[in-house]
């Protein structure tokens, strides 16, 4: 396997060890991404409100975020990784308890805020630490391979899990699921304790948000990390919010529940998976002409989601998404990873991540749209924008469309 450039890093035995560790953890976010959207909108059957549990998730990761990348410089990545997977089992505990005694109903759907706000905060401190440890792990030239072999075990977990998350959805209810999510969170805190120590801790008299800002001042000052970041956040913020209207499209749209939101992912996870393996197999060239080509397809492939009506053609649609967004994803990673100086990776993977907690504004303004105009042009529309902004970007930007 070491002999194949597809699955070079894997070589490595503490990143075949950091690869299993993560797989629990990855589960757990891609049940839980489906879940929640889903529960909200049964419960409330709002478009609008969708908006609003996903703003109060993004509000705590925009602090979370950027203190999370603080952490990891100065913190064992292992110990974050633990905290939080502990953290994850206790939050999901807390709400299959509220919905086993029916403590979580229409009238009290802001539970699910308060979850969404723990669950971000959580995964804001975590991911900078996560992104961060692979290149502690496998080093600079290999970066690229482990990080898209890294996404691509996520996508093998959205191959089956939203799909099978759907049938016990429909068969045992809601409760049932969370209470599987907390005990796979679990699982996955025995499986990090495994992991061994990496990178060197550099002690530093700045406080916290001292070393907040101080990360902010290296990307300013950072011409190619700060055109990379930029475009990440707009694909992020105009390529994401799908998932979270997803409910809409299944129950409205396409009525096919929650199998056919199962099945609408694992095809995006199909998609995915492709879009993995090219890019684990790829030298490392031309990443700035990948990244705006990834993010183009993206935008062209939503468009044909959002404005179909044929099942087929809405799945064939979640294939071509899943695609770009790995490409997409994995090149605006590994460049940021590629021009960042050691003494500020955890910052700058804090602040890359950051656009985790735009797609809240982003959804809430799209739920908005939905109510007024339909789910189909309102998130047709931002693909539309998507498109324009990374011609536009190709065109007028040599300096990303050239990098290595």
């Amino acid at each position: 396997m070491g002999k194949l450039r597809t699955f070079a890093s894997l070589a490595n035995p503490v990143f075949r060890l950091y690869s299993i560790a993560m797989l629990l953890p990855m589960l757990f976010f891609v049940v839980q991404r489906m879940t929640t959207p889903l529960l909200v909108y049964r419960l409330t059957g709002s478009a609008t409100l969708l908006g609003v549990v996903a703003m109060a998730g993004s509000i705590p990761q925009v602090f979370s975020s950027l203190f999370g990348g603080v952490i990891a410089d100065r913190m064992q990545k292992k110990h974050v990784l633990l905290i939080a997977a502990g953290s994850f089992a206790l939050v999901s505990s807390g709400l299959a308890v509220t919905l086993a005694t029916g403590l979580l109903n229409a009238q009290t759907w802001w539970i699910l805020m308060v979850h969404e706000a723990l669950q971000s905060s959580l995964m804001g401190l975590m991911i900078p630490a996560r992104h961060a440890v692979i290149r502690e792990i496998v080093g600079r030239e290999q970066l690229m391979n482990a990080v898209a072999l890294s996404a691509m075990g996520a996508q093998l977990m959205r191959l089956a899990a939203p799909a099978a998350a759907g049938f016990l959805i429909d068969a045992f209810g809601f409760t049932v699921v969370f209470f599987i999510l907390a005990a796979i969170n679990a699982a996955g805190f025995i499986v990090i304790t495994f992991l061994p120590r990496t990178g060197k801790i550099v002690p530093t008299t700045r406080n916290a948000l001292q070393s907040v800002v101080d990360g902010f001042k290296y990307i300013v000052h950072e011409r190619v990390l700060l055109i990379v970041l930029t475009f990440s956040v707009v694909g992020f913020t105009f390529s994401m919010p799908y998932q979270q209207l997803m409910p809409v499209f299944v129950d409205d749209i396409f009525k096919v529940g929650a199998k056919g939101m199962g099945m609408l992912m694992s095809a995006s996870a199909i998609g995915s998976i492709a879009g993995g393996l090219i890019g684990a197999s790829l030298p490392n060239r031309k990443r700035g002409l990948l990244l705006l080509s990834a993010t183009i397809l993206v935008g062209l492939a939503l468009m044909g989601f959002s404005f179909s009506r044929v099942w087929p053609l809405a799945l064939a649609s979640m294939i071509g998404v899943g695609i770009g967004q790995s490409g997409r994803m994995l090149m605006s990673n590994t460049l940021v990873q590629h021009h960042v100086s050691d003494q500020y990776r955890g910052r700058v993977m804090g602040i890359y991540d950051l656009d985790l907690a735009l797609v809240g504004p982003t959804v809430y303004v799209a739920g908005l749209v939905t109510e007024a105009i339909g789910v189909q042009w309102a998130l047709g529309g931002m693909a539309m924008l998507l498109v324009l902004i990374s011609l536009w970007t190709l065109l007028f930007v040599p300096t990303l469309r050239r990098l290595e």
